[in-house]
């Protein structure tokens, strides 16, 4: 069935017909149906009470990245209709959880944020702390390798303050922690330093106000296959590639630009317009993917980009600015008036350090982020790229919802001039022999999926969306709002033996369970 608006808040499902066939594919979707079969609330709204999730087929529990409380919440999902917390780990500063044959790891930050920061290992069944050791400053997110030798850890190293005398910026690193022995090796940055001009002169943006190349990149989101990692540098447009064996960086690859100005990156541009606007305009996207997943197909090594955007806007330096304030070069801009109108490209966020030319003038306009899912080769170039399909299948399926934010429901078009719908969470799994993506949709709320079976041709599979229009999102019930961490579970170590996914949603502070069926 169609979501309709309202959506139901107990049980909603959607299956995305051949009307929402993709302009890319030639042939029909292959559909799926993801059907909400429970919930848990920790009963806190924005405040980040559920974020990143793991689960342990062992014990049958989901372990939830808690930041309001300073814990990871751990829920029984023995009856996924009904998960229930059994207990918490004390975990000062958690950012991320992570979880392999019963040991579970949580990245923590310092109190200090720019300060070294920890990973804490515990047991998955009586939730005791093994080990604690000590990594790079603002460890985002981490994972284990597959064979559960080592745990791989994107310290993002971001900058508390950029202000002249008091800036404050550590290094970016990768932390690759041996399970067994509890040592610690650090991928780190510093062969870079020197070079800033020529990582920018092949499209790896360093922007930070003074900052070395080891400082201004800045590792977001990892994953992992044989010895090799794959980080998203999300502000830098680019991907590192780690050695785990050597612990080293072995290369970093630019992401390049996305053309808005072709049909199908096509994008509404303006908040202040009142209506849908899907058109194409003479900007370029920035990737700048969030989370990054891969899969295998016939022997080759294919990674998934959820392309949210992120800026850096802080004390003493933003680098955002809107274009109707932007001085805009006549060469390249001869309509400049008309553009800066809030209805044409006027109220969109673009950034403050897109080329200008000798006078300072803009001769080019680099949105943040893509608004789509990409699959990339291995080696970062780009094989596919949803275009605009995100946007159109919002517009579709919630007309009245479009681009909403996910502070609150009376909110229509007001992410339009700022990222759209933001994809940031993503994962991969496979349903009944094929390969899918599931991507969650941060502002708008719902989940994504498409068909990775042909990785040039993905095709999109399903859309759901629990989010409650109806209800209020600052008094806990608009449902689910603003998914974060986005987890697959096969069905081989499924408690239902049917392929599920959890989504641990930042805003309401909800963990959804969802049953997948093809």
């Amino acid at each position: 069935m169609h979501i309709k608006t309202p959506i139901c808040l107990a049980a909603a499902s959607l299956s995305v017909f051949a009307m929402l066939t993709p302009a890319s594919a030639s042939t029909k979707p292959s559909g799926l149906e993801l059907s909400l079969l429970g919930r848990y609330s920790a009963g806190a709204v924005g405040a980040g009470a559920a974020e990143i999730t793991a689960y342990d087929a062992r014990t049958r529990r989901v372990f939830v990245v808690n930041a309001e409380q300073d814990t990871v919440d751990v829920l029984d999902l023995r009856d996924p209709r009904a998960p229930r917390k059994v207990t918490t780990l004390a975990t000062p500063g958690a950012n991320s959880v992570a979880v392999h044959d019963g040991l579970v790891a949580v990245a923590q930050q310092a109190a200090g944020k720019t300060g070294a920061g920890s990973v804490a290992f515990f047991d998955a069944r009586t939730g005791a702390k093994k080990r604690q050791v000590t990594v790079g400053a603002l460890p985002d997110m981490l994972t284990f390798t597959a064979d559960g030798r080592q745990v791989v850890v994107a310290n993002e190293g971001e900058a508390a303050s950029y202000c002249a005398g008091a800036v404050d910026d550590p290094e970016g690193s990768v932390s690759v922690i041996d399970v067994r022995r509890g040592t610690v090796r650090t991928a780190g940055f510093q062969a870079w330093n020197g070079k800033e001009d020529a990582l920018r002169a092949k499209g790896v943006r360093i922007s930070g106000p003074g900052a070395s190349a080891a400082q201004d990149l800045e590792p977001e989101y990892i994953t992992t296959d044989g010895g090799t990692a794959w980080v998203t540098l999300q502000e830098n447009n680019a991907l590192a590639v780690v050695d785990l064996a050597r612990a080293t960086v072995r290369d970093i690859v630019p992401l390049g630009l996305k053309d808005h100005a072709q049909p199908a990156g096509a994008l509404d541009a303006s908040d202040r317009d009142g209506k849908i606007d899907i058109r194409p305009h003479p900007v370029k996207g920035v990737y700048m993917p969030d989370a990054i997943a891969h899969f295998r197909d016939r022997g080759r090594t294919y990674l998934v980009t959820a392309n949210e955007g992120d800026s850096r806007d802080w004390e003493c330096h933003s680098d955002e600015v809107r274009v109707k304030d932007a001085d805009l070069a006549p060469s390249a801009f001869p309509n400049a008036v008309e553009l800066k109108k809030d209805a044409e490209l006027g109220r969109l966020t673009v950034l403050a350090d897109s080329p200008k030319d000798a006078e300072g003038r803009y001769t080019e306009l680099r949105a943040f982020g893509g608004r789509s899912v990409s699959v990339r080769a291995a080696d970062g170039s780009l094989v596919w790229d949803s275009g605009n399909e995100l946007e159109r299948l919002v517009a579709r399926e919630l007309p009245g919802r479009f681009n909403a934010d996910n502070e609150e429901n009376d909110s229509f078009d007001s992410r339009s001039d700022n990222k759209g719908p933001e994809p940031e969470g993503v994962t991969v799994g496979q349903v009944r022999g094929r390969t899918y993506a599931f991507a969650g949709l941060e502002r708008v709320g719902g989940v994504v999926a498409y068909d990775l079976s042909d990785p040039r041709r993905p095709r999109l599979a399903g859309y759901v969306n629990t989010r409650d229009f109806a209800g209020d999102v600052e008094a806990g019930t608009a449902g689910d709002v603003g998914p974060e961490g986005v987890l697959f579970i096969d069905a081989h170590d499924s408690p239902t033996r049917s392929p599920l996914l959890v989504v641990g949603n930042e805003v309401s502070g909800t963990t959804a369970v969802y049953e997948i069926r093809s």
